[in-house]
């Protein structure tokens, strides 16, 4: 989708919907993500409540990013590195 049409607005809702209502966990892959947005995505989680501040304990969701800054291969390669934290939380028996 295109610039400012509210991509990002529907993945935090999505989110937030999951971490609080199921109790499962969430991987957020930001691939060409601007610094900004990714910073802004990450104190929207933490006021909300959906991951605590550094987070760790009692955190619902990861967030991973290749900023729009960054070569090709590198932003490629946060797609799977989502994927393998995904399979990660799976493989502890999480809700993903």
């Amino acid at each position: 989708g295109g610039a400012g049409v509210g991509k990002t607005v529907l993945i935090m809702e999505l989110i937030n919907n999951v971490a609080k209502a199921h109790g499962g966990y969430s991987v957020f892959a930001g691939v060409g993500e601007r610094t900004r947005e990714g910073n802004d995505l990450y104190h929207e989680m933490i006021e909300s409540g959906v991951n605590k501040h550094g987070g760790g304990e009692g955190s619902k969701a990861a967030l991973v990013y290749g900023q729009m800054n960054e070569p090709p291969g590198a932003r490629a390669r946060v797609a799977l590195t989502g994927l393998t934290v995904a399979e990660n939380f799976r493989d502890e028996g999480q809700d993903v």
